[in-house]
C-alpha cells in the first residue's frame, strides 16, 4: 500500500481558517455572550480600592474629633458595645439621613460607616418610611457582624430599608441574611411609587434598574404597607407572573 506524504504546500498540511459564514457565526456568539455577561454586571457595584476607602476614613475620623466639625455633635449608641468590646458607634442625624461612624478606639481609627440616605426616586409619604443604606468598611473590620448589627438598629427603629439600583456581592449576601430574620422582598420603583413584585420576580423584571430589594422595619408588613397606599400591587404583579410563567 503506497502512503501519501502530505506537502508542505497542501491544503491539509495546515489547519485552514474556517469558512466565512461559520466565521461570522462565531463572532456573533461571542457579541451574544459578552453583552448578557455585561448586562448581568450592571447590578453588581465596582469595588472602590482599599486605599481609597482607607483615605475616606482617616479623613472621617479626623473630622470626629474636630471640636468645630458637626460630626463631633455625634451621639454615643452604647447598645452596641457589649457585642462590639473595643469598638464605639457615633450616630448623627441631618436632613432625616442616619449616620452611624464605627470608631477602633483601640488602634485610634475608623473602622468604618454606614448611612441611611433618603431615596429621591419616591413621594414625600413613602420617604417618611423608607431609607437606603450604603456602608464602607475597611478590609480588616469586614465579615465581623458589624453592618448586620447596624442594619439591624435600623429596622429596629421601624425604618424599612430599600437597597440602591446596584449591590455588591457582599452587600446582597447581607440583605438575603437578614431577610431570614425579617421580611425581605422586591420592589419596583416607578412614578415615585413602590410596586410589589413579590420574592421570586421574573429574570427579566429583577434584572431592571428599577426594581430593588426591600427589607420590613420593626411593626411593618407588606398588608399595612399596602393598606397606607405606600406599595401598590396591581400594575405590576400581574405582568411579574406572566413572565414567570414563561420562564
Amino acid at each position: 500500500m503506497t502512503t501519501l506524504a502530505l506537502s508542505p504546500r497542501a491544503s491539509g498540511a495546515f489547519p485552514q481558517p474556517p469558512p466565512a459564514r461559520a466565521l461570522r457565526g462565531l463572532v456573533i456568539a461571542w457579541t451574544e455572550r459578552l453583552r448578557r455577561a455585561t448586562a448581568m454586571e450592571l447590578r453588581i457595584d465596582v469595588q472602590r480600592p482599599h486605599e481609597d476607602i482607607e483615605a475616606e476614613l482617616d479623613t472621617l475620623h479626623g473630622r470626629l474629633h474636630s471640636a468645630a466639625d458637626p460630626l463631633s455633635a455625634c451621639t454615643r449608641l452604647s447598645a452596641f458595645e457589649a457585642r462590639f468590646p473595643g469598638l464605639v458607634f457615633h450616630y448623627r442625624e441631618a436632613d432625616g439621613e442616619h449616620y452611624i461612624y464605627v470608631e477602633d478606639v483601640v488602634h485610634g481609627r475608623l473602622a468604618g460607616y454606614t448611612v441611611f440616605n433618603r431615596l429621591i426616586e419616591v413621594d414625600r409619604r413613602t420617604d417618611r418610611h423608607v431609607r437606603a443604606p450604603h456602608s464602607k468598611y475597611a478590609s480588616a473590620y469586614q465579615r465581623r457582624g458589624i453592618a448586620t448589627a447596624v442594619y439591624e438598629w435600623a429596622l429596629g427603629q421601624g425604618i424599612c430599608l430599600v437597597s440602591g439600583a446596584r449591590q455588591s456581592v457582599g452587600a446582597h449576601a447581607l440583605w438575603r441574611a437578614l431577610g431570614r430574620r425579617h421580611t425581605l422582598g422586591y420592589v419596583a420603583i416607578q412614578g415615585k411609587r413602590m410596586h410589589d413584585l413579590g420574592t421570586e420576580p421574573a429574570p427579566a423584571l429583577r434584572e431592571d434598574l428599577n426594581t430593588r430589594l426591600i427589607l420590613l422595619g420593626r411593626g411593618w408588613s407588606l398588608e399595612r404597607l399596602q393598606a397606607q397606599g405606600l406599595l401598590l400591587r396591581a400594575e405590576l404583579r400581574p405582568a411579574n407572573e406572566r413572565l414567570l410563567r414563561r420562564a
